[in-house]
């Protein structure tokens, strides 16, 4: 009889043990519940190579600035048009540019400044490395932000399906808990959900940070190492009914 009592305070301080590292067993509304954590990782590849063509012009009226910089867009666009990218204007703005003049001690202003910022993205890393090439030492053109990642399209489907097996993760670890008490876990009642991914790489190495440097001498080229595959960490927590 004592040695069954020992066996059965075992058991009890597993299961306390379990409920601690998988989770709580609770009652709501008159039915045994469980809330567990889950996890899935995996990656996504890079399937995309981004650069961002920044047009910047300065003239005496906002009129003649704005037309300066939407000829050279369009004349940038243009020759785009005839290469495999995607384009997508991400800034268009035009205020005063100033200076401080230190002789007058005052400021002065330089005239209207319009700044036009165009996204290109392709497939391919050697598709960039000919727009860089086609636009390096153009006068009020900047090359910035040359990126790596993976495309919407791409990643969406590998987080849902990373997003199953991390409820079934959950699943796995209600069962292991419940069966201290000699039950498993039935109906998913709820679940909520994180996703972190780090979806940006910077190539910088080669044959791509010489022209980058070139195009952009304000770009780090600090030789950071090109990563194939988005890491892809997708957490849940889930409730489970108790059978």
């Amino acid at each position: 009889m004592k040695k069954t009592i020992t066996w059965v305070g075992t058991v009890i301080g597993a299961a306390a043990v379990l409920s601690l590292v998988f989770g709580a067993l609770e009652r709501r509304d008159g039915v045994r519940t469980i809330n567990v954590n889950g996890e899935c990782l995996t990656t996504a590849p890079r399937d995309k190579t981004a650069i961002t063509l920044r047009v910047t012009t300065l003239a005496p009226t906002a009129v003649e600035s704005m037309r300066r910089a939407t000829t050279l867009v369009s004349d940038i666009t243009t020759t785009l048009k005839s290469m495999p990218v995607q384009m997508q204007t991400t800034q268009f703005n035009s205020y005063e540019k100033t200076e401080w003049n230190r002789d007058e001690q005052k400021s002065v202003v330089l005239g209207i400044e319009t700044t036009i910022a165009v996204e290109v993205s392709a497939d391919s890393i050697e598709t960039i490395e000919e727009v860089l090439s086609k636009f390096a030492g153009v006068p009020n053109v900047y090359s910035e932000d040359l990126r790596m990642y993976t495309s919407p399209e791409t990643l969406k489907p590998i987080m849902e399906a990373c997003l199953g097996a991390a409820v079934e993760n959950a699943r796995v670890r209600a069962n292991a808990l419940a069966s201290g008490d000699g039950k498993h876990a039935g109906k998913l009642l709820s679940v909520s959900y994180g996703v972190n991914t780090d979806n940006m790489v910077l190539p910088t190495n080669g044959l791509m940070r010489t022209k980058m440097m070139v195009a952009a001498s304000g770009m780090d080229a600090s030789g950071t190492i090109v990563t194939k595959d988005t890491d892809v960490n997708v957490s849940v927590s889930a409730i489970f009914e108790i059978k």
